[in-house]
């Protein structure tokens, strides 16, 4: 299935961090593109099956959307509001060219057991390339790895330079809601015996 992107309208392609670990996000479970923009992020994941929730101050680049099957697109300021969906889990939680730190344990507990946080924003030293330029929307190292410490398992970082889709500096993290596996390791790990086959 493909949506069309709105009339007039560039949509710029899918960030290839995003569709690297879409997979992880079980197939039909409910997604959020917080900051949606033009929606790349929610035609992807819809497009593969998802039911879709698009949040966003400005909806311009979604209208298109309305009333489709599948895609709930709501307008909200994230900033100054109450978060708009309190009691909602998301098996997936995508967020990209955005920056609102406050936000930050918020989609920790958004997630459902097991769901995907797919994060991707610039990063300190960005701003020799242009804007974002001031500190309060650019991570500092290691800022990503911090805010999910002890919440959720890490499955991938990265913060560098990077010379697509624009010359930058980006910070990128994908973690997953299920640190089952990490509390049973908590203090000394013990050798465990491995069964006889």
């Amino acid at each position: 299935m493909t949506l069309p992107a709105p009339p007039l309208l560039h949509i710029p392609l899918v960030s290839p961090w995003v569709a690297r670990f879409a997979p992880l996000v079980p197939r039909t479970a409910p997604v959020l593109d917080l900051a949606c923009g033009g929606g790349r992020h929610l035609r992807h994941f819809r497009a593969r099956g998802h039911a879709v929730t698009g949040v966003d101050i400005d909806l311009q680049g979604v209208g298109d959307l309305a009333g489709t099957e599948g895609i709930e697109i709501v307008a909200a300021d994230i900033e100054a509001g109450p978060w708009p969906f309190a009691g909602r889990r998301f098996a997936g939680i995508v967020v990209t060219n955005y920056l609102h730190r406050p936000l930050l344990p918020v989609l920790a507990d958004a997630l459902a057991p097991g769901g995907v946080l797919i994060y991707e924003t610039f990063a300190q030293g960005h701003q020799r390339f242009g804007r974002p330029a001031t500190p309060a929307h650019l991570l500092q190292a290691g800022e990503l790895l911090e805010a999910v410490r002890g919440r959720l398992q890490v499955v991938a970082y990265e913060h560098g330079e990077v010379a697509s889709p624009r010359a930058g500096v980006v910070q990128r993290l994908c973690a997953v809601a299920d640190l089952a596996p990490v509390a049973a390791l908590a203090g000394s790990p013990e050798p465990h015996p491995v069964p006889a086959p």
